[in-house]
């Protein structure tokens, strides 16, 4: 939506996803495509690239063409990104983004620096755009909740997503810190 709000539509150009088999990419990948997106999945696991691809993305590359120290300014690849990895991919992903796009940083996977100069802000007018989930106004969320459910293939969830018992979450946590994990785990306290 914020991404949206600063003027990307379905004919700017392709839209880069990071961290495309966690939760946040995910679901990022599914609403994109089903808003009629051409969608960049960036992985660190190619064997999910036919997961990736259901999802929506029509292109997937590996995660090594961003996770790097990278140049200041890179080749004009997408005009937006919603990125939630953070560090040397967040600063790759702002170089490949045309001139007058976006970056939408959510996620910290990577790591929490920024290790990038000026200059796809200054030479491209680059935006980036953090976005706060946890404090916004009640309208906000609601918009945002009537688009999930309006916008998003329900058909999609189950393979985006898993329940797991209290009994699992310790040895799910570890799965989830290695990157064994696809999509969202949902903890079901009662079993």
């Amino acid at each position: 939506m914020t991404l949206e709000s600063h003027g990307l539509t379905t004919d700017s150009g392709d839209v880069l996803v990071t961290g495309a088999n966690g939760g946040v990419g995910g679901f990022a990948i599914a609403l994109l495509a089903c808003g009629g997106y051409s969608v960049v999945a960036s992985t660190g696991r190619p064997a999910e690239a036919d997961y990736l691809r259901r999802l929506g993305a029509t292109t997937i590359i590996d995660r090594t063409e961003l996770s790097e120290p990278g140049r200041p300014l890179g080749k004009e690849r997408w005009a937006a990104a919603i990125d939630s990895v953070g560090s040397h991919t967040l600063a790759n992903a702002c170089a490949g983004t045309k001139a007058g796009g976006a970056v939408a940083a959510c996620g910290n996977a990577q790591g929490m620096d920024l290790p990038a100069t000026v200059a796809p802000f200054i030479l491209r007018g680059v935006r980036l755009l953090g976005i706060n989930s946890v404090t916004q106004p009640h309208d906000k969320r609601v918009a945002a909740w009537n688009r999930l459910a309006a916008e998003l293939d329900l058909d999609l969830l189950p393979a985006m997503s898993r329940e797991v018992g209290l009994s699992e979450a310790l040895s799910v946590a570890d799965d989830l810190l290695d990157g064994r994990v696809r999509g969202r785990i949902v903890v079901d306290v009662n079993r």
